[in-house]
């Protein structure tokens, strides 16, 4: 095979892939609610939390804030010490050079796939801690814990398809990753197309312009619109095992979220 057949044939490769990473992100952004919790649950649901005090929402923002600060600025080395980051980032770096060698779908699947490992264990991590905290009557303070583990998922990722985590622009960057998997009106596209736009200026080395306190506080509010019910719920013994299963799906849509966005970017670097 010349190199000329090689380029096209890896170029085709390439565009096949990001046709379907299209695909995929437009039905994560513009997926429909199922219509059993539509027509039966979530009109309970927006009645209880409509029953929520703006006090006991403004709280659960502060408490993702806060947890947002101290994991961002103390925790980030504990939350490496639950994963190899070394093992991590030489895994990248052979598979960035496997696919310097040649671009396929088989190698870059491969990343995919382990990608997705990762995540799934991160997804019954989350469970089975809002499951136990549930059971018990915990809420609140279980907050850091699950800010913990969402970027625990998150880093990974980010490592698997052999990025770094350390600047104030990839936290940036994650935090709309977050925003765009955790809001739940059509505002997530907005954030999502923020996401794209810092992780082009950041490959590129353009300056981006973000604020990231500000940034906190709206990735906070997000996630406490999104989780304010169950955890309200997991403060009760017994019926909070709900919590956990809204760990779960929260868990499961910023890690989908997460391995598009860093695909994407890889993809555009080749």
């Amino acid at each position: 095979m010349n190199i000329m057949d090689k380029d096209f044939k890896e170029k085709r490769v390439i565009m096949d892939q990001k046709k379907k990473l299209m695909k995929k992100e437009e039905k994560f952004l513009n997926k429909k609610e199922n219509m059993f919790i539509k027509n039966k649950i979530s009109p309970i649901k927006e009645k209880l939390e409509e029953k929520i005090p703006a006090k006991m929402m403004d709280t659960f923002e502060k408490a993702f804030e806060k947890g947002f600060y101290y994991v961002f600025e103390k925790g980030t080395r504990v939350i490496e010490k639950s994963y190899n980051t070394e093992k991590l980032k030489s895994e990248a770096d052979i598979n960035e050079y496997i696919l310097s060698k040649k671009i396929n779908n088989k190698n870059l699947n491969r990343i995919d796939k382990i990608a997705k490992n990762g995540a799934l264990m991160n997804k019954g991590i989350t469970t089975a801690e809002g499951t136990v905290l549930g059971l018990l009557g915990i809420g609140l303070p279980d907050i850091p814990v699950f800010i913990g583990v969402i970027l625990k998922t998150v880093y990974e990722i980010c490592l698997n398809y052999g990025f770094n985590y350390d600047s104030e622009d990839e936290k940036a960057f994650i935090l709309y990753i977050i925003c765009a998997s955790s809001n739940t009106t059509t505002e997530k596209i907005i954030y999502s197309n923020e996401a794209d736009k810092i992780g082009c200026n950041i490959d590129n080395r353009f300056v981006n312009k973000v604020e990231i306190n500000k940034l906190i506080e709206v990735t906070s509010k997000n996630l406490s619109r999104n989780l304010i019910l169950s955890k309200v719920i997991q403060g009760v013994p017994i019926i909070g095992i709900y919590g956990g299963l809204s760990n779960y799906r929260l868990i499961r849509d910023i890690s989908e979220m997460a391995s598009i966005k860093y695909k994407k970017r890889l993809l555009n670097k080749l």
